[in-house]
């Protein structure tokens, strides 16, 4: 197993530290790691953590129990907790979940999307376009979930929508987009317009098609991560 970072989310945590607002502890910390503030295998000092945020231990580990739960954070007994690191194999098998849960929403969310939907669609992807303009591959991947979970709201499947945005958690430390090649990026934005276009057409069969060619190229890219990069686990 490799080192585990120990600085990643303390140093993220203190930066954030406000005195006039104080989120609750689990949201914090499931914030700080949801946008790549602690890679995988980051070390979550359960004590240090505390006096960061403001509070006692008891509330920090009560909120890493529960995401523990929600599979964003591994604990070992007498070890301590860790921001989750997946194997390649546990990691292929998260991006599939969420191309099943993607894929069963979308023809729904196509039917009954309104105007203001495809309005916040569009916006999305034109946040996109500004990302790769500016080459600011932070900002790519974030509106990247922006972009897919957008289209998949208007099918007005709370849980499912629910259960893919649980999926893509469990996906977001390794923050994907952040380390793909930009030949890799432009192909993947490629496949983000031609999803557009067919979501602003209502064009159902067009949508799930480009949908699971992107999802093969994401998974080619998921296979593609080097073992020794640090974002896997081993095993």
């Amino acid at each position: 197993m490799p080192a585990r970072r120990h600085s990643a989310l303390l140093t993220t945590l203190s930066a954030n530290r406000s005195p006039h607002s104080r989120p609750p502890v689990v949201d914090e910390l499931r914030r700080v790691i949801l946008e790549g503030g602690a890679p995988p295998g980051s070390s979550i000092p359960v004590n240090e953590v505390a006096e960061a945020l403001g509070v006692s231990a008891i509330p920090v580990r009560e909120s890493l129990k529960t995401l523990v739960a929600e599979g964003l954070v591994a604990h070992q007994p007498n070890v301590g907790y860790s921001v989750a690191l997946l194997t390649a194999t546990e990691l292929a098998e998260m991006y599939i979940v969420r191309e099943t849960l993607e894929s069963a929403a979308l023809a729904a969310a196509v039917a009954n999307a309104s105007e203001a939907d495809r309005r916040a669609v569009a916006a999305a992807h034109r946040l996109l376009e500004r990302a790769v303009q500016e080459d600011d591959r932070h900002s790519y991947h974030r509106q990247s979930r922006h972009f897919h979970i957008g289209m998949a709201r208007p099918s007005g499947t709370l849980r499912l929508v629910h259960m893919l945005e649980s999926a893509w958690n469990i996906t977001e430390p390794v923050q994907l987009m952040v380390h793909v090649e930009p030949s890799e990026r432009a192909a993947l934005h490629a496949d983000h317009g031609r999803m557009l276009e067919a979501f602003l057409d209502r064009d159902v069969d067009a949508l799930l098609a480009t949908s699971r060619r992107h999802h093969q190229r994401l998974n080619t890219v998921v296979a593609a991560l080097p073992p020794d990069s640090g974002l896997i686990a081993h095993g």
